[in-house]
């Protein structure tokens, strides 16, 4: 046997080394145990008061310590005579401080881990994915579409939150990719997935908010609402998913995102579809987005994102073949007009004045504070970027920093092919061909159908010298959708690799062209300077200037131009319209 010389317990089991219950080295012991079960007498040194005595747990990994052993047995103190022995309660402190001890364990873990759920960092960029039509109707794909680019808006009005483009995830509609793979190729955090179904006029909502690194659910939710609740549900969803990337909002903050700009559930489904042939961008779509806009403002006569979508429209008229310039444009600039009259916070509108400035009015100053106004506005809103870069810095020749900001415009809508075909020209038009050409082939990786990224590949590869290689992309490009440009740049680029007939061939066609559609003589006037009439184009230059055409701004940096920049008329056209010569 063995002694405690500490607590005075005594172990049975010869094999071990230290006490149990306080780690003291044992003692070899060899005095007699008395009769009674669970006691023993000791000829010398205290005894222990202790009945029972919990057997602590032990670090150490020495076998003898580890191991299962015998009983304890742990002797009680002596009585003095002729006094009554009180009746001894076992004290089980041992165990209580077992189990408080367990307690405080258990309790520290569910702190820690309420605190970790309920204060994890702020997710600070995320990407809203295009929400899927469950409803088996093909019709009411607008809802869909437009409750996720309505979502999308809210959220941009968050301070210290990138949150990716409308054309950047809807590049993902339709197609089968994990929220891990979408954070990895677009740099966020978290993705905001969502379906829409329902019949009639009831609508059902489930959204999953996911953490793109773990892929676990931050949070999920369902709604269900009549479609007559639309714009309120709109609100709803926004102050929840907000509330949920643990963004700290001020009252300001709270007001922008949760904001609605009608009451009408009739007239925001008009500017939902509206905004579904809008961003279809071609001739017909447009065309088709003014006539729902215009049924949203009959609606609502105050709706003023009605009146913002109709300006963004019809400042693209021109731009589609769709009318003069003279004839959009003053539309354009009375929907801008009565959109800030009834709400100067607008984004869109801003933008839209800017791009009407820069090109109907020739206001450089004035379309470049729009332009910044719109960013300041809404630091997310890409397009602001892309025109500031490229209709005003660009065209004022400031190249270095035109490409800086369309290069802002492609992180936060990295898969627009529109600000990659920009992107690539504005390369071009600075003479940096080879990054012009990367950045084209990009582009046509995401999207080998968009007609405008062969036209700008063929354009930087025009300006390399590589003539055979342009007309190859010119003329995928044509294919693809005609356009009074593409065959202007075309005949200039066959005239300059000696296929001067195939070049008269494309005259031709190019005013066939024009009997058909809106060319304006911008165009004209880059092939009559391909083909060495000088006058001619001139003639054209001058007669676009005086309409105010949209394209004409661009002739400071027009590339199939620089033979008439000497001209002393051409250099007037520049004064006139405030461009650099």
């Amino acid at each position: 046997m063995k002694l405690c010389p500490t607590c005075n317990l005594v172990e049975t089991d010869d094999a071990l080394r230290f006490c149990r219950a306080d780690g003291t080295t044992l003692i070899n012991y060899s005095g007699p145990i008395g009769a009674e079960a669970g006691t023993a007498r000791f000829d010398s040194a205290p005894i222990s008061r202790e009945i029972e005595t919990s057997i602590l747990p032990h670090t150490s990994t020495t076998p003898e310590i580890s191991r299962s052993t015998g009983p304890t047995i742990a002797l009680p103190q002596p009585e003095p005579q002729n006094t009554t022995r009180e009746l001894v309660k076992p004290k089980r402190r041992g165990v209580v401080f077992t189990a408080v001890g367990f307690a405080v364990i258990v309790s520290a873990a569910a702190a820690y881990f309420y605190l970790s759920r309920n204060h994890t960092t702020a997710i600070e960029s995320i990407a809203v994915m295009p929400f899927v039509n469950e409803s088996g109707n093909a019709d009411v794909e607008y809802l869909s579409d437009g409750m996720t680019e309505t979502l999308i808006k809210s959220l941009s009005q968050l301070p210290n939150l990138a949150v990716k483009s409308r054309s950047t995830v809807f590049y993902y509609k339709g197609k089968e990719a994990s929220p891990k793979k979408i954070g990895e190729e677009l740099g966020v955090q978290a993705v905001l997935l969502g379906r829409v179904g329902g019949r009639g006029d009831d609508l059902k909502l489930s959204l999953e908010l996911v953490n793109t690194q773990t892929q676990d659910v931050i949070w999920s939710e369902q709604y269900q609402r009549k479609q007559s609740d639309l714009v309120s549900l709109q609100s709803e969803i926004a102050r929840d998913v907000s509330t949920n990337l643990k963004a700290k909002l001020s009252g300001e903050d709270s007001a922008k995102v949760e904001k609605t700009y009608t009451t009408n559930s009739e007239a925001y489904q008009l500017y939902l579809k509206g905004r579904f042939s809008w961003n279809k961008r071609t001739p017909e779509t447009l065309k088709q987005a003014v006539g729902f806009y215009g049924q949203a403002i009959e609606k609502d006569p105050n709706f003023a994102l009605a009146f913002s979508g109709l300006a963004e429209t019809y400042v693209l008229f021109s731009f589609y073949g769709l009318t003069p310039a003279k004839e959009s444009m003053p539309k354009a600039k009375a929907a801008i007009d009565r959109a800030l009259a009834i709400d100067d916070s607008l984004a869109e509108a801003h933008a839209a004045r800017g791009k009407y400035l820069a090109f109907f009015e020739f206001d450089r100053s004035g379309s470049e504070r729009e332009f910044r106004r719109a960013i300041e506005l809404n630091p997310n809103y890409a397009t602001a970027y892309q025109w500031l870069g490229l209709d005003f810095l660009v065209l004022t020749r400031r190249f270095n920093e035109g490409i800086r900001e369309l290069k802002r415009a492609g992180e936060i809508d990295p898969l627009s092919p529109v600000i990659g075909s920009d992107t690539a020209n504005a390369f071009s038009y600075a003479g940096r061909f080879d990054e012009a050409i990367d950045q084209a082939r990009r582009t046509l990786e995401l999207e080998p159908g968009f007609s405008y990224a062969h036209t700008s590949l063929g354009y930087a590869l025009h300006g390399k010298g590589q003539f055979a290689e342009a007309i190859s992309a010119y003329e995928k490009a044509i294919s693809l959708s005609d356009d009074g440009y593409t065959r202007a740049v075309l005949i200039r680029a066959l005239m300059q690799a000696g296929r001067r007939s195939e070049a008269d061939r494309q005259m031709e066609a190019l005013r066939t062209l024009a009997s058909k559609n809106y060319v304006p003589n911008f165009c004209f006037a880059i092939a009559h300077t391909a083909l060495g009439n000088k006058e001619a184009a001139i003639a054209m230059l001058e007669k676009d200037v005086e309409e105010r055409s949209s394209y004409v701004v661009t002739i400071g940096i027009e590339l199939g131009l620089n033979e008439l920049r000497d001209d002393p008329r051409f250099k007037a056209m520049l004064k006139r319209m405030n461009l650099p010569e």
